[in-house]
């Protein structure tokens, strides 16, 4: 397995014979080393409907014939755009080929706006559990600090854990550190942070308070160490 980092909430997964890319957000995204004419995916996952996370959603699975996995209420409407979907519902999980998809709370908003400034109920936000290989990948999505995170590290031990840290939207990086303490995952990478002036913080600080996992700061298009 092979798992990198590429700006903002981008996350890119190789198992399995696939590419999975998570909230792939590349046009727009001033951070990320990626070009939608370029990636190829087999699969998308999605958190959450905001514009920032479904990003170029549409044109990479229309492109690719990608399966996209979202909640139920995001995939419905991605289905209207000629997308293969599988609906997922915030606590269930599903066994795909290429690995095991789980969809966690997260404490955020979820609405999508259209290019024609229509904009569309996308359900309930979610942080996702991808496991294959005998791998655990919790990637937050953009959340709140919440209480059942330590609920979730129990139930599900945690290789590495892919956090919001920018404030303002989501957690800051206070708050994140806290989260690692809940979650207990053996390898930690800030993300969600300086795509935009109100999201600004430096990782490095989020790396001196935590204490108890391994912090990996990535530049875009580095290699996760999930060990």
């Amino acid at each position: 397995m092979e798992i990198s980092y590429h700006g903002h909430s981008v996350v890119k997964i190789k198992t399995n014979g696939k590419e999975i890319l998570i909230d792939p957000f590349i046009r727009g995204n001033g951070l990320t080393d990626l070009k939608v004419e370029k990636e190829k995916p087999d699969v998308i996952l999605l958190t959450h409907g905001h514009n920032d996370h479904v990003g170029d959603t549409v044109e990479l699975a229309i492109a690719n014939n990608s399966l996209v996995v979202a909640p139920n209420e995001l995939a419905n409407y991605l289905a209207t755009q000629g997308v293969k979907v599988h609906n997922m519902g915030i606590g269930g999980a599903y066994e795909f080929p290429f690995g095991t998809v789980k969809y966690t709370l997260a404490f955020h908003g979820s609405v999508y706006e259209t290019e024609n400034g229509e904009v569309i109920n996308a359900g309930n936000p979610g942080g996702i559990l991808f496991t294959a290989e005998g791998v655990t990948i919790y990637h937050a999505g953009d959340t709140a600090l919440f209480g059942d995170m330590k609920l979730i590290g129990e139930r599900h031990p945690i290789d590495i854990a892919f956090l919001p840290i920018g404030d303002n939207f989501t957690m800051g990086p206070e708050d994140a550190a806290f989260a690692v303490t809940l979650l207990k995952p053996k390898n930690v990478v800030p993300i969600h942070y300086n795509t935009f002036p109100v999201i600004k913080q430096d990782p490095n600080h989020f790396a001196q308070l935590v204490s108890n996992s391994k912090v990996q700061v990535l530049a875009p298009g580095e290699i996760a160490n999930y060990n």
